[in-house]
């Protein structure tokens, strides 16, 4: 950064109340501001145990002082962190000291957003770092944890070489067209972009396994009334989450529960049931049905298997259904029926027999639901957010378009330059700065 930014300090601990919190302080003269707080002049990088001074020099609390000095720290900037007790009340008249010695109160992610502009880390592992803390499974903690290491930065700067090595063999026929240079060796040039296209396939498949860790998968259930969508949730959920009622229509609202399956996250939306009514709460509830199978990112449709239906019953729940988010047909209520739970495929739809009240074929269902949401266990998996899927899949999009451009340089050149800037964006070497305040704001405070 060209311009010393302001001091900015904030409470880094989560509220509440606990044994130890902490306060840091980011930006330049803090070792200053330290020798004014703890009234010791600190050792760089060395732990000192030391009073927290009021300016009449009370104490205001006791703990460690720790000064990183500039750039070994983790914003760049010099650092001071007092480490003291978790209580509210005394976490605030520290921080209140650090601000009459010519802090600012920090901002969301202010913390991170300084030492991503100091090239402590680039954009990619900045956002790992709020996954991190975010993380709501084991999987998806170290799927960040290997983000936040470099790993996905990684993989985005081997392709981002193999761009800028063909481009230079490209724009070299643009810029030097006397000296003859051609594309020469078409085959090698198609080559050499085929391995892009693999590359930035096979870390887009990454992405999306991390993706899902991230954010987890919409599961909407459906059916007809009384087809057992609420003891499936309940049966999923391990818990009494919905109520099950021999009444058809006893759902009238959706209801919504995260859990995990297999360590994945997955949130689960039980629906009214689809059904001709005249009853106005419950269509309004059946209208909700409708609108969260446009969002589903997989449909499960639940059938009575222990009662008779029509061909065109069946056909009434099909049409209700969009055919491009992937479903799973589910024949619940075996333990009446008398037939064994298995797997089926009509119509190149899969169909898996259960009993959501015994549990019969949960383990088939889990297995079969998380390959229909796209997940499948792949090692390497880093965590990654929505607009990396977007660049990923826009870099692959303009890498698919060069090759039409093969024997025209012009074009071929420019596909690939934005193929290159796609995957900058990634690591925040081409980003605009209103994409960065969005991102950040998005941290917590301290962090």
């Amino acid at each position: 950064m060209s311009q010393k930014p302001n001091n900015i300090a904030a409470i880094a601990t989560a509220p509440g109340r606990g044994g130890i919190g902490v306060i840091r302080i980011s930006g330049y003269g803090l070792a200053a501001m330290a020798n004014t707080l703890t009234g010791h002049q600190l050792t760089p990088r060395f732990a000192t145990y030391t009073r927290f001074l009021a300016d009449d020099g009370t104490s205001l609390d006791q703990g460690i002082a720790l000064y990183f000095p500039a750039p070994h720290s983790y914003t760049g900037e010099e650092v001071l962190e007092l480490q003291g007790h978790g209580g509210h009340a005394v976490l605030q008249s520290v921080l209140k000291r650090c601000l009459e010695l010519g802090a600012n109160l920090a901002q969301p992610g202010e913390f991170t957003q300084r030492a991503y502009l100091n090239d402590k880390l680039d954009l990619a592992q900045a956002e790992s770092v709020a996954d991190l803390i975010d993380a709501t499974t084991e999987q998806a903690a170290r799927s960040a944890m290997r983000s936040l290491q470099g790993e996905f930065s990684a993989a985005i700067h081997v392709v981002v070489s193999m761009l800028v090595e063909l481009r230079m063999q490209v724009e070299a026929t643009l810029d030097f067209p006397e000296e003859e240079i051609e594309i020469s060796d078409r085959k090698a040039c198609a080559s050499k972009l085929y391995a892009l296209l693999g590359k930035v396939a096979h870390i887009k498949n990454l992405a999306k396994q991390g993706s899902i860790l991230r954010e987890g998968a919409q599961v909407v259930l459906i059916g007809a009334p009384n087809a057992g969508k609420s003891s499936l949730l309940n049966r999923l959920a391990g818990e009494e989450v919905a109520l099950v009622s021999e009444i058809p229509g006893t759902t009238r609202d959706a209801i919504h529960r995260s859990l995990q399956v297999n360590g994945i996250p997955l949130h689960l939306i039980d629906t009214a049931g689809l059904r001709e009514t005249v009853d106005e709460v419950e269509k309004m509830g059946i209208a909700r049905t409708q609108q969260a199978i446009t969002r589903a990112d997989v449909v499960l449709v639940l059938l009575d298997e222990s009662q008779q239906r029509t061909e065109e019953e069946d056909k009434a729940i099909l049409a209700k259904l969009p055919t491009k988010v992937p479903r799973l047909f589910l024949h619940n209520k075996i333990d009446l029926s008398g037939r064994p739970q298995g797997v089926e495929i009509r119509d190149s739809e899969l169909h898996l027999y259960i009993s959501a009240k015994t549990g019969a074929g949960m383990e088939i269902l889990q297995e079969k639901l998380l390959y229909s949401i796209g997940w499948h266990q792949e090692t390497g998996v880093f965590m990654a957010r929505t607009r990396h899927l977007i660049a990923l899949s826009s870099a692959e999009e303009h890498l698919e378009e060069a090759e039409h451009h093969l024997d025209r340089p012009e074009l071929f050149a420019e596909e690939l330059r934005q193929a290159q800037e796609a995957l900058n964006s990634i690591t925040g070497e081409f980003t605009a700065d209103d994409l960065l305040g969005e991102i950040f704001s998005r941290f917590c405070i301290g962090k």
